[in-house]
């Protein structure tokens, strides 16, 4: 049974599984569109201006790709997206390149408290723009090298910023989370639904 329903068509500028799921646990129903290119920080861009640029430049990406395809027309959907980096000092950690990248980063984080910021952008069907940026608190213990190596090796982490999935394997590291767990994951559920309730997107589904 959904908890909500769609009253304009969604859809996730994503390709990120967890992001698919947390909005499929809701009963929306989404298409998926990927938006070419990442951004990368620009020199002296803070961490959350970033997260919000990227989030935004990805949702007017694929915006235009529907325009295009729709021939002037977006089929009166809304486009989301959303952008997840992690923060240590004020450094940007996103997603390792490599097996040995992705251990530094842990090495780094192990023992630590960093931050995780989630920015969403909410394209709507008549062309505004709405925005959200959260930022979530998490304590990592010190987890012996010997664990790091084999988490990074593992697989799991070469897709994620910071390295690490909360909602995989990588949750052994985490001591405690301060804020939003969602937000971890990628995508601020709680917020998200306040903001697509606010602007008419989406409602109770009490039909079922």
């Amino acid at each position: 049974m959904a908890v909500f329903k769609n009253i304009v068509p969604l859809v996730l500028a994503s390709g990120s599984p967890r992001r698919r799921e947390l909005l499929g646990l809701l009963g929306l129903a989404f298409s998926v569109r990927l938006a070419p290119g990442e951004a990368v920080p620009r020199p002296g861009e803070s961490g959350p201006a970033y997260a919000a640029r990227a989030a935004r430049e990805k949702a007017l990406a694929v915006r235009e790709i529907l325009l295009v395809e729709g021939a002037g027309q977006a089929g009166g959907a809304a486009v989301l997206a959303a952008d997840t980096i992690v923060l240590l000092d004020g450094e940007i950690f996103g997603k390792p390149a490599d097996y040995e990248e992705s251990f530094a980063m842990l090495r780094r984080l192990a023992g630590r408290a960093h931050q995780v910021i989630t920015a969403c952008c909410l394209l709507l069907p008549e062309g505004s723009a709405a925005t959200l940026s959260l930022t979530s608190r998490v304590t990592f213990w010190d987890a012996p090298e010997e664990a790091l190596q084999a988490y990074a090796r593992s697989g799991e982490t070469l897709d994620k910023a910071g390295s690490y999935a909360i909602q995989g394997q990588g949750g052994f590291m985490v001591r405690r989370i301060e804020g939003s767990w969602s937000n971890v994951v990628g995508l601020p559920v709680s917020e998200l639904v306040e903001l697509m309730l606010a602007r008419g997107l989406i409602a109770p589904d009490l039909n079922t």
